[in-house]
């Protein structure tokens, strides 16, 4: 059986990424796939916070048909950082300004970018956003289900909101992402605010399970240590919690978290 492996949120610490996927030999030095036949998931939240979220993103979507064409898979799922990146590019009326300058007055900016700086957002991702990564981004999968394992970013019940299935709910994510309905965004990424629902309110958890027929969700999201209250160097393996029906492998590399990929045991 192939291997699959799960990083968590990588927001931007590109360097950090290249070094945990050499480390597992999915990846060499030259940065090409060296998985054969391994599964690797992304679980969303490529920029912000970090420097370099756009090579993140370009590494990725060049290991998806790298990992394809050697009979393996690189899969990704979207994030609510990645939809906050997306706004600013559909919503920003300063856009160019952004773009090409170093300081900003918060007061002239439109709430869509102002939350996105105020949540780490970078101008030179901003600045390097091409059309090609707003087509590989709109068209993530926000929750996708495999065997008896659902993968989503966020530890939150908003997706129950969008659908009773993974396909309904990504069908409803996409016809935001490709619509210009600024109220529809700014929603989505108020409910994507909720945080720690399965870790504080098993109950939601048992609903979430119920409503989309799984047995554990494998998320990022929330990082541990907010959960743990351990420091961010200790933070080495992923919170598997509620009786092993949650795993949470948000690392906190912006925390300054060494990170880690974790591998799925087989079913």
């Amino acid at each position: 059986m192939p291997k699959t492996y799960v990083i968590g949120d990588i927001h931007g610490h590109y360097e950090a990424l290249l070094r945990l996927l050499r480390a597992k030999c999915l990846i060499n030095a030259e940065s090409n796939w060296t998985g054969g036949s391994a599964n690797l998931w992304f679980m969303g939240d490529f920029c912000d916070r970090g420097s370099d979220g756009i090579s993140g993103i370009e590494l990725v979507m060049r290991l998806e048909k790298e990992a394809s064409a050697a009979g393996g898979r690189v899969q990704a799922i979207l994030g609510n950082h990645d939809v906050l990146l997306l706004s600013v590019a559909h919503f920003g009326t300063l856009n160019q300004k952004i773009r090409t300058e170093e300081t900003i007055n918060p007061g002239k900016l439109d709430a869509f970018t102002e939350g996105w700086l105020y949540n780490g957002g970078l101008m030179s991702d901003l600045a390097r956003l091409k059309p090609e990564h707003i087509e590989w981004l709109t068209h993530l999968p926000a929750i996708l289900k495999e065997n008896d394992r659902i993968f989503v970013h966020a530890d939150a019940m908003l997706y129950v909101f969008y659908g009773s299935s993974p396909a309904a709910v990504n069908k409803a994510f996409q016809a935001i992402l490709k619509a210009r309905n600024a109220q529809a965004w700014d929603s989505l990424l108020e409910r994507f605010n909720e945080h720690a629902a399965f870790y504080d309110y098993p109950k939601e958890l048992d609903q979430f399970l119920k409503v989309y027929g799984g047995k554990q969700v494998i998320h990022g999201h929330t990082p541990i240590m907010n959960i743990t209250d351990t420091l961010p160097q200790d933070v080495t393996a992923p919170l598997i919690y509620n009786d092993g029906r949650c795993v949470n492998v948000d690392h906190g590399l912006y925390r300054g978290g060494p990170g880690f990929i974790y591998e799925l045991p087989e079913d």
